[in-house]
């Protein structure tokens, strides 16, 4: 190509935006004809693009059109839509919600997450002398790939509960519900594998993590009243360059720390004043909300970048369907089977399981934590990454096999078999 026609980076750069986020869009009809959330169309369009796909073909199209003096933009561009994205889900996360539920939450929510944990756990046990990383020690790999394992796209399932209307059923509630308290847990338990991996020693681990507990004190007593302060008398136009500057800063003081920058936008969200959240939603929540939604396409690409299923091999596809199989089993057995145990009907406790069983974007974020800080490789990055739209995919196709018989309305009454114990409502 001759300099005449030669693009600049930044050319380069809105070009690439342009042809993610048309892709995007094109295949977002054909999702939906399939039973499929739109992030599903998003995902596979960022991995169509990178060289699972595209890089197949004659000429190395997609090394030309995202080239390497590009890719850190486009990352730039997809962290900060990450960012806003992980402060959303924090403030839409209102934990005062799950107060009162008693046992029958706590245990359901526990056999979803702890099932898949302790099979992702033994599955990382066997993955980790010929798939993980030289320099990443036993302890921080099979604790970060248990907790991948484990986690249920809150935010993604928010959105197929409210595209298939069963966000009032029993089922949808409670797993929107224990879907709450397990990503909550997974953001707890991250710090630690992270902080093992960046430091490499126990002692410096332990002074990112009690760095961490500051961090979290410091936005609990002091940040969240400032923050309510701010919503309460901040005029409009200032509050949402201002709760969008407090987002960036508190990810760069996480970063400062030595964990993520996603921790830190996931904080200020759970600190945000949810008395609040209907006031500010107009000039805060849909702007940073729509700004999310344009940006995150930029992010599938940047991990489609990454994702090469040509390079698995006989080994890699061995292991993609012992991910997968772990992952299902865990997650959809543990949640379903513990549903039934509190009195479910099997085809409700079903929708339930198939419900916990999303991942989506969560797990993409929570894989991407593991490839930038050297937990994973980027053959089990690929393996984890196609895991992660697998397990999504399903859960079109398994809320039709068992919505027809799973409406039970948001009030039933779920046995709970404590002696002397009234049943929670849930």
């Amino acid at each position: 190509m001759s300099n005449a026609f030669a693009l600049s980076t930044e050319a380069i750069v809105l070009a690439d935006v342009a042809i993610v986020l048309l892709a995007g869009a094109a295949l977002v009809p054909l999702a939906r004809r399939l039973l499929q959330p739109p992030v599903i169309a998003e995902i596979t369009a960022g991995i169509m693009l990178g060289p699972s796909l595209l890089g197949l073909l004659p000429g190395h199209l997609s090394d030309h059109l995202f080239p390497a003096q590009a890719r850190p933009v486009l990352s730039g561009i997809a962290q900060i839509g990450l960012v806003l994205f992980m402060f959303l889900a924090g403030w839409d996360m209102d934990l005062r919600r799950l107060r009162g539920r008693g046992t029958a939450l706590t245990s359901l929510a526990a056999a979803a997450m702890l099932t898949p944990f302790c099979l992702g756990a033994a599955t990382a046990m066997t993955l980790h002398g010929p798939f993980g990383p030289h320099r990443t020690g036993r302890a921080a790999f099979v604790l970060y790939l248990a907790t991948a394992f484990s986690v249920t796209a809150f935010p993604v399932l928010a959105r197929i509960l409210k595209d298939r209307q069963i966000g009032d059923t029993r089922a949808g509630h409670l797993a929107l519900s224990c879907a709450a308290v397990g990503d909550v847990a997974a953001w707890c338990v991250l710090p630690l594998p992270v902080a093992l991996a960046g430091s490499g020693r126990a002692a410096d681990a332990v002074t990112v993590l009690a760095l961490t507990g500051v961090f979290v004190a410091a936005m609990v007593l002091l940040v969240r009243p400032l923050l309510a302060r701010c919503v309460r008398d901040a005029p409009p136009s200032a509050l949402s360059a201002g709760l969008t500057a407090g987002v960036l800063l508190a990810s760069v003081a996480t970063t400062a720390i030595g964990i993520h920058a996603l921790f830190g936008a996931f904080a200020f969200g759970l600190a945000m004043p949810r008395d609040s959240r209907h006031a500010v939603r107009a000039s805060v929540a849909v702007p940073l909300g729509h700004a999310a939604k344009i940006l995150l396409p930029v992010y599938f690409v940047v991990t489609g970048l990454s994702v090469d299923v040509g390079s698995l091999g006989a080994t890699g596809f061995v292991m993609l369907a012992l991910v997968v199989s772990v992952a299902v089993i865990g997650k959809f057995t543990g949640a379903a089977v513990g549903a039934r145990l509190w009195g479910m009907p099997w085809r409700e406790a079903g929708l339930f399981g198939a419900l916990m069983n999303t991942r989506g974007l969560t797990e993409l974020v929570i894989l991407g934590i593991g490839r930038d800080v050297g937990l994973i490789g980027p053959q089990l990055f690929t393996v984890m990454a196609l895991m992660a739209l697998v397990t999504t995919a399903m859960t079109g196709p398994l809320l039709h096999r068992f919505r027809p018989a799973a409406a039970s309305p948001v009030g039933r009454h779920v046995p709970v078999p404590d002696s002397g114990a009234k049943a929670d409502t849930i």
